[in-house]
């Protein structure tokens, strides 16, 4: 094969192009501090990193829902313990008024803070958050309890204007979770006893007769009945904070694996990414200097 002057130049003219890409190849990655910033780079690390960043966003999602969740499932503890104490206030109430030795007057006191209590109590079934009620179902931004006059317009009566329904959050691909928000638990309407509307229906009617035997007997029973109904759905509402709470360590567990493999796969080793652009520049500056030895001598050269 013959060597010649025009051979050489093209050789030395496409090794110093390929030791330029080198040395920009560094260097971009020293200003970006990435090891890949466009597709053309290495297309399959690029779309690693796409994933790992499409991952890592909706992991940020699902760690905002299990955040609201939680709080969510907070105010509906509180609720439910200011509604536990109002319950409980009344059975209490309940009992003084089934003693014999209470007269009329002493009863219609003791039906005066009944009725104080309700309120209470119906205020905290209707605490909202986040401008919804908590406890209203999928109809959320109405009042679900209202205490409104019976049929027979003589006393009060709760109703329930909610819906049945639970309200469903996902929290992971393919993990959802219940929230508690099916308010019609609260009317405790399966037994018809103890309906919450007709429970407190029946008592004030008693209070007013000074029926001792029902406040102390059925009434009494069914505010009890009541006490535990509440409590149940408080111990539910619980065991969802609980699974939240795991949930919530588990997306933390995974946002940090998530974060520390994307690193791995796009940020840069500072100090080696630096020595490997020392020795392209070392090599670059080299094929400079040897430029001048392989490329032909031009005209004024010779004139000298």
């Amino acid at each position: 094969m013959r060597v010649t002057n025009s051979l050489m130049s093209k050789n030395f003219m496409r090794n110093l192009n390929n030791n330029m890409k080198n040395v920009y190849k560094y260097q971009e990655q020293l200003s970006t501090m990435q090891q890949v910033s466009r597709p053309s780079g290495d297309p399959l690390k690029v779309s690693k990193v796409l994933d790992l960043n499409n991952e890592i966003k909706q992991n940020d999602e699902y760690k905002s829902t299990i955040n609201d969740s939680i709080d969510f499932a907070n105010v509906q503890d509180s609720a439910l313990a200011n509604a536990t104490t109002s319950i409980q206030r009344i059975y209490t109430l309940t009992q003084q008024a089934a003693n014999g030795t209470y007269n009329h007057e002493d009863r219609q006191s003791i039906k005066a803070e009944v009725e104080n209590e309700i309120d209470t109590l119906m205020d905290s079934f209707n605490t909202s958050f986040g401008g919804k009620y908590i406890f209203a179902g999928n109809n959320s931004t109405t009042k679900p309890f209202v205490k409104e006059a019976s049929v027979e317009g003589e006393m009060p009566k709760v109703t329930y204007k909610g819906t049945s329904d639970n309200t469903s959050k996902e929290i992971a691909r393919g993990v959802a979770v219940e929230m508690k928000t099916d308010g019609s638990v609260l009317m405790n309407t399966q037994e018809e006893s103890s309906d919450l509307g007709t429970l407190f229906n029946d008592l004030l009617v008693a209070l007013d007769s000074d029926d001792t035997e029902k406040l102390g007997g059925s009434i009494l029973n069914n505010v009890d009945k009541q006490i535990n109904n509440i409590v149940n759905l408080r111990t539910n509402i619980g065991a969802t904070q609980n699974r939240l709470v795991a949930a919530k360590d588990r997306n933390e567990s995974e946002y940090l694996n998530l974060k520390t493999t994307y690193s791995n796969t796009q940020d840069i080793d500072l100090a080696e990414t630096y020595m490997k652009y020392s020795m392209e520049m070392v090599s670059y500056e080299a094929s400079l200097q040897m430029g001048t030895k392989i490329l032909q001598n031009n005209l004024l050269d010779y004139i000298r």
